[in-house]
């Protein structure tokens, strides 16, 4: 019952104060949500629109929902299927989770990975070389994947 009260409370605060950029909504039922990031202004991604999928497990807030890309994204930290690395979507000791977060926060947190990618801790091998030695070629690929995946 708790998780369905603080899931309401959450989804009602983030229709009515979204974070900037940012949007989710129930898909179907409670536990089941989508949310669209944009592309960060001054970023490869500015003018994409990101489509990702939450799942909302049975112990939220006391574990993290499951959050993945839905939108194709060239970045060193989402590999192909949509996975993201990011420490406060993983329960310690390897994570940084913590209930006091929210499903707000955690997209804040997403949009700032896809602004300031993470090249130490990859999910991409390849893609975070890339950003690390050939930055430009990385952010000519990052911005052809967000034309062709997420334009408008």
């Amino acid at each position: 019952m708790q998780r369905a009260s603080r899931l309401t409370r959450e989804l009602s605060l983030l229709a009515t104060e979204p974070p900037p950029g940012i949007s989710c909504w129930q898909n179907g039922q409670l536990d089941n949500l989508r949310a669209q990031i944009l592309g960060g202004v001054d970023t490869p991604y500015e003018k994409g629109i990101f489509n990702l999928e939450i799942i909302v497990p049975e112990r939220y807030p006391f574990e993290p929902p499951k959050i993945r890309f839905l939108t194709p994204i060239y970045h060193p930290n989402i590999d192909s299927a949509g996975r993201i690395c990011l420490d406060v979507l993983k329960l310690p000791p390897k994570g940084a989770w913590r209930p006091s977060l929210n499903i707000s926060t955690l997209l804040t947190s997403i949009q700032l990975l896809m602004a300031e990618p993470n090249p130490d801790d990859p999910l991409m091998a390849d893609i975070s070389s890339e950003y690390k030695y050939n930055k430009q070629l990385f952010l000519l690929n990052a911005r052809e994947w967000t034309e062709k995946y997420a334009g408008q």
